[in-house]
């Protein structure tokens, strides 16, 4: 299931969000410099080199030694430089897309700053996760997913009732319907639990390419950030979903 929009309000222009996405554009953009390819499929030296000096390698941190290039310092910077990088266009595609439909109401309910200190905490507490399951790893983990899993949470968390316009395909049938958020996000998190699950124990998670326990770090972080960091409505209450064919905030 794809995301395309959802049926809530904003309240604020979410400035934040939208520069939280450009920034991640414009951060991909100078990794294809580096590539020459903008799928970057081919990994270059350079770009290989921007990987491992900014991006979260778990045996940097529980190994106290650098991996590859040196790795930018203080060694914790990475944890936020991380966020912003990603390792293919639908890399980048997928994540943008799931800040784009949830991220503003999630901006809209707590405002600017709460926000991106909630975006931020989400993502290092999904670094952390990461390394913990995956203590010797060398392998560069690096995307935006960790803090969007927060913001998926507190969607959740908020708007569990709400309506997400979402592409549904399932082998060679494909159909554009609205699904709750509950059932939506709640799938993903149940997929991401399963399969980091059986991960426990194996390589896989070091060498799949998807960093399932940074995703479920996130997740459980923003379940418990939101009950800091949400904010009350206009009427001093916190927010309830809109009806569905109300203005939508996201559009894709």
């Amino acid at each position: 299931m794809i995301p395309l929009s959802d049926a809530n309000r904003s309240h604020r222009v979410p400035y934040v969000n939208v520069a939280l996405i450009i920034i991640n554009i414009l951060v991909y953009f100078y990794e294809v410099t580096l590539s020459g390819s903008i799928a970057l499929s081919d990994t270059s030296q350079r770009l290989a080199s921007f990987f491992y000096s900014f991006a979260v390698i778990p045996l940097e941190y529980t190994g106290g030694v650098d991996v590859g290039t040196a790795t930018v310092q203080p060694v914790f910077l990475t944890l936020f430089s991380a966020m912003f990088m990603h390792g293919g266009l639908l890399h980048l595609g997928g994540n943008m897309l799931f800040l784009w439909v949830f991220g503003d109401n999630i901006e809209s309910n707590m405002g600017h700053v709460k926000y991106i200190i909630f975006y931020l905490l989400s993502g290092v507490i999904a670094s952390f996760a990461h390394i913990a399951f995956n203590a010797s790893s060398d392998i560069p983990s690096l995307g935006a997913s960790g803090a969007i899993a927060g913001v998926l949470a507190a969607y959740l968390v908020l708007f569990p009732r709400a309506q997400v316009k979402t592409l549904l395909v399932i082998f060679f049938f494909i159909t554009v319907t609205r699904v709750s958020a509950l059932l939506l996000i709640g799938l993903w998190f149940a997929l991401q639990f399963f399969q980091g699950i059986g991960e426990l124990g194996t390589e896989t998670a070091q060498t799949s390419g998807v960093a399932v326990w940074a995703h479920i770090g996130g997740f459980i972080a923003g379940l418990v950030l939101v009950l800091v960091f949400r904010g009350p409505n206009r009427q001093g209450r916190p927010e309830l979903a809109e009806p569905y064919g109300r203005t939508p905030s996201g559009r894709f």
